[in-house]
């Protein structure tokens, strides 16, 4: 027996408690613990029934994270449900929080199951690239319904506890106190003398599958599993519920999930997940200090990004005063937001007095003097350097001490937006992505006089509202535009050289990403790039890149807004339509910049020109100090740029493919379009000749 699991008797039914903080994961000594004690409880004469239930703020959760990439340790999770399937008394698993994972797995090794009506149940391995290994693929369809079993571990989003009943996944919600409606659940059993029902001998029920079931759900599910390796083995474990009896479908099931745990896409996966735990952790931080309290936000703009951004704290229950320069502006933006809400709300995802609730916290403002009490202001005007220091200009002037100010700007210098105030200590940015209420990504830029509290106090925050937090330092574009402008200026280069805007998206779509840069330009438009440019010196773009986008916007052609960018649109509908006017506009800007143009631009040239950039600004941007650590600007790139997550981000990506090609690809490069853009970062060169990688720099 150990310490993290302990048992207790009342009368005759033994309570066995998981208690291993933060999230009671199955750690191999929780393993050890529940099998030992739920075999001791069994042998025991005096023992009726069985209660296994968990300590602290949930159930268990699932796997321990820290034994990922390591050898097993005995005993086997599969091992410790297959021991407590075959008791010989009622064994009632008792689930609050979450029973996530191995920790479903664990209760539906269960005879019975109760939960509180909070409870969420969910098999999220195939988050991480995986599928459920402990039996979970073949007891779920076996409990609840076909389908709902399919969804839950083919997407792994979690179920509440009332679908739950009803799908019979548990068997009674308890009201009041979880313990005590246990042991009278367990007391019954005892009185009427129940049964010990247990998943394994059931049978999948098949009566109401079409034959096209699984050929329609594949269908179904392709696009958003497209280029994942785990859904289509989930699938396949479900299949084997059915086909096969139940041991050898566990088999199949390890078989598959052994599958899983060799994919690269597996290896990704987890990378970003801990990447993101990751990015949170300050390198070099003093854990003694301690951040400012945000009680309420100013906000200035309530165009479609201040609204947004907006959104993030109402839902977060901070009141928000928002400003804008006119009363018809006001109206506007707040229109905007109770749109979006109560658009959330048709979606079921929200109630109408969630809604009025949310609205309840929002002030609107023409006045500047009415952001006096907050504690932290957001600007988020117009990307323009004058405008955005005439605003912190103001700021300074009627922000209490201690206040925070932050930008949302995309590229522009925020040390010297910090310089317009007397409290440049106060001044970082917080770089929101549109739509803001939806992206997950924020970019927190640390300025060179930022104060370490006020840094603190916003990478908490970004939990609060539910953002991923990176912490990036001042340089043109900060960790994400900053690499953007690589993988822009190479698409633009390769439609003069040969390749049609179609061609370039088709190839970064199949490799992965959500769209390519040219349709991507299309729907965020044009003309924002264009704008931007304006603000830059020309040396620092290629003379030869944005001749394209430059001659369009110029002809009104700024996306999808205006029904033609790279490609043509028709009224109400965004697929994109090749357009022999831009065919045209390429040729004639090929001519002028003497680019000859060739035939044999191969996909993969394309991929490697518009991927490899980005890897070696990372590294660049990694030297020079401007990111803690290559996980973060993976943590970027996947969720602001739509890097797709079973690459890894870019750096995981390299030192997947190897870092030693990459280098060779790099000076390849140079020599074929020249070193300005493609000279290798020296520490890409260093890390080679070290024989190490990127994460080798995450530790």
């Amino acid at each position: 027996m150990n310490n993290i699991v302990s048992r207790k008797d009342q009368n005759n039914i033994a309570i066995i408690s998981v208690n291993n903080p933060p999230v009671n994961a199955l750690s191999q000594a929780v393993r050890i613990g529940i099998k030992d004690n739920v075999a001791a409880a069994d042998a025991d004469n005096n023992i009726k029934a069985i209660i296994l239930c968990c300590e602290g703020r949930t159930f268990m959760a699932g796997a321990d994270i820290t034994e990922f990439g390591k050898p097993p340790l005995d005993p086997w999770l599969p091992e410790v449900v297959e021991s407590i399937d075959k008791t010989s008394k009622p064994l009632i698993a008792a689930i609050h929080g979450t029973a996530f994972g191995g920790g479903l797995e664990v209760a539906l090794g269960c005879n019975y199951r109760v939960a509180i009506a909070s409870a969420l149940v969910g098999t999220p391995e195939v988050k991480l690239g995986l599928l459920p290994g402990a039996g979970g693929t073949q007891r779920l369809p076996r409990v609840a319904e076909l389908k709902t079993a399919l969804d839950m571990v083919v997407s792994g989003n979690p179920v509440k506890a009332e679908k739950a009943l009803k799908a019979g996944i548990i068997d009674r919600i308890v009201d009041g106190d979880l313990l005590e409606g246990a042991i009278a659940f367990a007391n019954e059993l005892i009185a009427e003398g129940a049964s010990l029902p247990r998943i394994s001998d059931n049978n999948v029920d098949t009566s109401a599958m079409p034959d096209d079931f699984f050929a329609t759900y594949r269908k179904g599910i392709a696009r958003r599993s497209r280029g994942y390796f785990a859904p289509e083995k989930c699938i396949q474990a479900v299949e084997a519920a059915i086909n096969l009896p139940f041991n050898e479908g566990l088999k199949r099931e390890r078989e598959l999930f052994m599958e899983c745990m060799a994919s690269p896409h597996s290896k990704a996966l987890q990378h970003a997940f801990f990447a993101e735990r990751a990015a949170s952790n300050i390198k070099g931080f003093d854990k003694s200090i301690a951040p400012r309290d945000i009680k309420s936000v100013g906000i200035i703009g309530a165009g479609t990004m201040g609204g947004g951004i907006a959104m993030n704290f109402l839902n977060a229950g901070i009141p928000v005063t928002i400003l804008e320069m006119n009363q018809d502006a006001i109206d506007r933006g707040l229109g905007i937001i109770r749109k979006n809400y109560e658009a959330t709300a048709k979606k079921g995802r929200m109630t109408m007095e969630q809604v009025e609730g949310a609205m309840g916290l929002l002030s609107p403002t023409t006045n500047y003097d009415d952001l006096a009490n907050a504690d932290l202001i957001i600007e988020a005007v117009f990307e323009n350097m004058d405008v955005k220091k005439q605003v912190f200009t103001k700021l300074d002037a009627v922000a209490k001490k201690g206040a925070i100010l932050a930008t949302n700007t995309s590229y522009l210098d925020i040390n010297a937006i910090a310089d317009m105030t007397n409290r440049p200590q106060d001044v970082l940015g917080l770089h929101f992505f549109s739509p803001a209420n939806i992206m997950r990504l924020l970019e927190i830029v640390n300025a060179d006089k930022t104060a370490p509290d006020a840094l603190l106090t916003v990478v908490k925050l970004a939990k609060k509202i539910k953002k991923v937090g990176v912490v990036a330092g001042v340089c043109h574009g900060f960790i994400g535009n900053r690499m953007l402008e690589g993988y822009g200026r190479e698409a633009g280069l390769l439609m003069l050289e040969g390749a049609s805007p179609q061609q370039i998206d088709a190839a970064i779509f199949n490799w992965g990403m959500p769209m390519g840069p040219l349709a991507m330009g299309d729907m965020a438009g044009i003309d924002i790039g264009y704008m931007l440019r304006q603000q830059f010196p020309a040396d620092r773009f290629d003379e030869h890149a944005y001749r394209v986008p430059n001659r369009m916007v110029e002809a009104g052609r700024k996306g999808q807004k205006t029904g033609k960018g790279y490609y043509l649109y028709e009224a109400g509908n965004r697929t994109p339509q090749p357009d022999p006017e831009v065919e045209a506009i390429i040729i004639e800007e090929a001519a002028k910049a003497g680019i000859t143009r060739r035939e044999n631009i191969s996909d993969e040239e394309i991929v490697a020109r518009c991927i490899y950039p980005l890897i070696n600004e990372g590294a660049y941007i990694l030297e020079e100090g401007f990111a803690a650590r290559p996980s973060d600007i993976d943590v970027v790139w996947m969720n602001g740029y739509g890097f797709p997550p079973y690459h890894g981000g870019p750096m995981f990506y390299a030192d997947h493919i190897g870092l030693e090609n990459v280098l060779k690809t790099l000076e390849d490069f140079t020599a074929k379009f020249g070193e300005r853009w493609w000279k290798p970062a020296p520490l890409i060169k260093k890390l080679v000749a070290e024989g190490k990688n990127f994460s080798s720099l995450n530790r």
